[in-house]
């Protein structure tokens, strides 16, 4: 499984003009599924995004999770997160997990998220073609790779 995060001052997802996600501060989630992801994947990802100590705390020092400063999160399927470039100029997606797989991973992505934050988040759609505007603040935008954990 994998995660771009970008820490935001507001964000929103569209789809064929109508906003069905808002949040002010807090991360956009861009979420990559593959075939093998499990059930330990989601744990830990949805753990490292909740404590992960990218806000900043009274004296600007990014000291701060996103549990801690009370933000909020939009998480968006993205599957070109796992494309692969080695061959020609043409991404192939051959690793990104088919949706039968992936949408019963995405939504127990978003289940965990949701009680380790203690509080609901927005999506976007699965597998719509999506508009996600935001303000990226600092900027801040980290990738975490479940399959590189130590």
């Amino acid at each position: 499984m994998k995660a771009v995060i970008q820490r935001v001052s507001e964000a929103w997802v569209t789809i064929e003009g109508e906003q069905i996600a808002q949040i002010k501060s807090g991360l956009v989630i861009l979420l990559g599924i593959v075939d093998h992801d499990t059930n330990e994947d989601i744990k830990c990802l949805s753990n490292k995004i909740t404590n992960l100590r990218i806000f900043n705390d009274e004296e600007g020092v990014m000291n701060r999770s996103l549990l801690q400063s009370e933000g909020d999160a939009i998480v968006v399927s993205q599957f070109t997160l796992h494309a692969s470039t080695k061959k020609g100029n043409r991404p192939s997606y051959m690793m990104a997990a088919k949706p039968m797989n992936a949408i019963p991973l995405y939504e127990a992505f978003i289940k965990q998220l949701e009680t380790d934050l203690g509080k609901s988040i927005q999506t976007g759609r699965f597998g719509a073609d999506m508009n996600v505007t935001l303000c990226n603040d600092g900027p801040v935008t980290i990738i975490i790779d479940t399959k590189n954990r130590a």
